[in-house]
């Protein structure tokens, strides 16, 4: 599911009609707002099924849906766990020097010298700036923050990113 991003988590059931409490994985939760449906994936498990949104609203920083065909808390409750997904072309266009973290992880992370760090595995969300965890066999992993005086380019066709470590980072 390469070409797809998950956008939320169906974490419970909200209310007794099927709602559903969605947290969302998104920079941006207003997504939500404009989709006519969305695609549901089991983690794990071949396939996927989509439904059409009859309702969105927001609750707590949490998403609130309401899909056609899902009306009672039973049925619901059989969804908690599963992922909502979107397909890369109905994705939020990003601005330049920003990246999908689907495209990103996997990249090989070398320093702007050429020193091999590993690849990037993780990406942790900090609330000021990303932190990349980057891996590599007989190391411990390096935390790099995405900033631009460690994150000098990102050449995504090529697996490649180019950093730069500042005192303290090993």
């Amino acid at each position: 599911m390469d070409d797809f991003f998950r956008i939320g988590v169906i974490a419970n059931t909200h209310a007794l009609k099927g709602e559903l409490k969605i947290l969302p994985t998104t920079d941006d939760p207003s997504r939500f707002d404009g989709l006519e449906s969305i695609t549901v994936t089991r983690p794990g498990v071949e396939g996927s099924k989509v439904y059409h949104i009859d309702r969105v609203w927001h609750n707590n920083g949490m998403v609130i849906l309401k899909l056609r065909g899902i009306d009672d808390i039973d049925t619901a409750a059989k969804l908690k766990g599963h992922e909502i997904i979107v397909s890369r072309a109905d994705a939020i266009p990003l601005e330049e020097g920003e990246y999908y973290h689907a495209d990103l992880l996997g990249l090989g992370v070398i320093t702007e010298v050429g020193e091999d760090l590993g690849k990037l595995t993780d990406i942790l969300d900090t609330g000021a700036n990303d932190v990349y965890v980057v891996t590599k066999d007989g190391a411990k992993p390096l935390l790099i923050p995405a900033i631009k005086q460690c994150i000098l380019s990102v050449d995504i066709p090529s697996g490649v990113m180019t950093v730069r470590l500042l005192e303290g980072l090993r």
